[in-house]
């Protein structure tokens, strides 16, 4: 099994928005609407949003490839790129997706871990990340990783208002 890892640059944005799009749709798309679903990924995920994002020094975009061909991707932000002021000790995980058939190879556990590394790079205290609340898979395996809930916020889907449950983990 061949994993690799790659720091996204502005020249991987085309990429970056299809994946981006693809997994989100993917993830997500049997329990919005459509109306909501398109509006959220022309929102987040249009040329120059994501190009805005790549472009600030407190975020942090990495492709997984399995066998050569990317597989999902992570998004890390500190300092005032957080969606939530958790101050400087602490590093959010906003974005981890893997694409529906590379998942169950151990990826997500992969970006988990490198999200972890850049933490402790950076001398950060936890981390911490957003998840909805409906999406049982994710919230077990973030438990099963050691994050714990402890707080929740809310995430906009299109016109809907939905709840994210904030889990960290402290690090030691």
């Amino acid at each position: 099994m061949t994993i690799n890892i790659k720091k996204c640059t502005l020249e991987d944005l085309r990429t970056l928005q299809e994946i981006s799009s693809e997994t989100f749709y993917e993830t997500f798309k049997h329990q919005n609407s459509a109306e909501n679903m398109n509006a959220y990924l022309e929102k987040a995920f249009n040329v120059k949003q994501l190009e805005k994002e790549l472009s600030n020094i407190s975020s942090q975009f990495f492709f997984v490839y399995f066998h050569n061909e990317v597989a999902g991707y992570l998004k890390v932000n500190t300092n005032d790129a957080q969606s939530e002021e958790m101050g400087d000790e602490s590093l959010e995980i906003e974005r981890i997706y893997i694409k529906n058939q590379f998942q169950k190879h151990g990826l997500g556990k992969y970006l988990l871990n490198k999200a972890t590394e850049i933490a402790m790079e950076g001398n950060k205290k936890k981390i911490w990340l957003g998840v909805w609340e409906k999406n049982d898979n994710a919230i077990a395996f973030y438990k099963k990783m050691g994050f714990v809930q402890t707080g929740a916020h809310s995430f906009y889907m299109g016109d809907e208002e939905q709840t994210d449950l904030i889990m960290t983990k402290t690090l030691l």
